[in-house]
C-alpha cells in the first residue's frame, strides 16, 4: 500500500471513528442518540419506516450509507450474508432478521469505535444470527465459498484497491453467490480530477469508480450478470446505485477437459493446471497461464 493510500485509509477510518463516536455520546442524553449530519441522498432518510422502527435507535443514527442495500439484495430464509464496512450494524441487522435463525448475518468494519458500537447496537436488538469481525474489505477475514450473499452500502467507494475488494468477494462467495451493493458511480465521462471537484474521498465522492470501471472491475474478478443501476444523484453526473452481480456456478469445461470445476476466486486454484503455475505467478496470471475457465 502507497504512503498515499495510508494516508487516505487513515482519514477514512478517523472520520467514522469521529461519527460513531457521536452517536455514542448522543446515546446518553435525554432525547436519544444525535443523527449523523447527512443530507437527503445519504443516510436513515433512504430506509422505510417500518425498517427504521424495527432497530435500536443507535444503529439506525449512525447510518452513512447511500442507499438501501437489504431491500435489493433478495435475501432468504437459511442464507449467510457479509456486509462489507457494516459501521453501526443496520444493515446488518436488517440483514439478520431477513435471512431467520437459520442463516447468519456477518460485518466486517476496520473502525474499533464501529465496531463497538455494532455489538452494542446486536445486543440491543437480541440478535443471536450476527457476527461482527474485525478487518479490511481488501482481506476478508472469512474461508473461501462461504457465502451466499455480498452487500455494502456505499463504502466499495471509500477503498483505495478496489480491484482487491472484488477479488476478495468474489472469493468468499459461494459458487453461484450473489452481490447487491449500493454505492457511488461517476458518469464515464468524469475524469479522476474532475469528481475530486464535487467531494473528498472520505466523502464517498473522489474515490468513486465510473460505470464502466466498476463493470470492468467485477468482470475481471470473475462475476457475471451484472447490473448497474442508477437510483438518485448525489452530485454533478455522480449517483447513488445498485450494483448487482453474480459469481457463476462453474466454470467452462473447455478449460478442464470436460471436467466441470467450482470457480474459486484469486487465492485459491480450480485446475490442477493453475495449482502448478500458482508457485511462480500472481493469481490473475496462473489463471492465465493456466487457460482456467473461472478466469476469464
Amino acid at each position: 500500500m502507497t504512503e498515499q493510500s495510508t494516508d487516505l485509509r487513515e482519514t477514512v477510518r478517523q472520520r467514522y471513528a469521529a461519527a460513531a463516536i457521536q452517536v455514542t455520546e448522543g446515546g446518553n442524553a435525554c432525547c436519544g442518540p444525535a443523527a449523523i449530519e447527512t443530507d437527503d441522498n445519504f443516510g436513515p432518510a433512504l430506509y422505510a419506516d417500518g425498517e427504521r422502527d424495527e432497530l435500536p435507535a443507535e444503529a439506525v443514527a449512525a447510518s452513512l450509507g447511500c442507499g438501501n442495500p437489504t431491500a435489493v439484495a433478495d435475501l432468504h430464509e437459511g442464507e449467510r450474508v457479509l456486509d462489507l464496512g457494516s459501521g453501526g450494524g443496520i444493515d446488518v441487522l436488517l440483514s439478520a432478521r431477513r435471512v431467520g435463525p437459520t442463516g447468519k448475518a456477518y460485518g466486517l468494519d476496520m473502525t474499533e469505535e464501529m465496531l463497538s458500537l455494532a455489538l452494542a447496537n446486536q445486543q440491543k436488538a437480541g440478535a443471536t444470527n450476527v457476527e461482527f469481525l474485525m478487518g479490511t474489505i481488501e482481506a476478508i477475514p472469512l474461508p473461501a465459498n462461504t457465502i451466499d450473499v455480498v452487500i455494502s452500502n456505499c463504502v466499495i467507494n471509500l477503498s483505495t484497491d478496489k480491484a482487491a475488494v472484488f477479488a476478495e468477494t468474489f472469493r468468499v462467495l459461494k459458487p453461484g453467490g450473489r452481490i447487491g451493493v449500493s454505492d457511488v458511480v461517476a458518469d464515464d465521462t468524469l475524469t479522476p480530477d474532475l469528481r475530486a471537484e464535487r467531494g473528498d474521498h472520505a466523502g464517498c465522492i473522489a474515490g468513486a469508480l465510473s460505470f464502466a470501471e466498476y463493470r470492468h472491475g467485477l468482470e475481471a474478478a470473475g462475476f457475471t450478470h451484472i447490473e448497474i443501476t442508477p437510483s438518485h444523484p448525489v452530485a454533478d453526473g455522480m449517483h447513488s446505485a445498485v450494483i448487482r452481480a453474480a459469481k457463476p456456478q462453474t466454470t467452462d469445461t473447455s478449460a478442464t477437459g470436460g471436467v466441470t470445476a467450482t470457480c474459486c476466486g484469486v487465492t485459491a486454484c480450480c485446475t490442477p493446471a493453475e495449482q502448478s503455475t500458482a508457485a511462480t505467478a500472481p493469481p490473475a496470471g496462473a489463471k492465465a497461464a493456466a487457460g482456467c475457465g473461472c478466469g476469464n
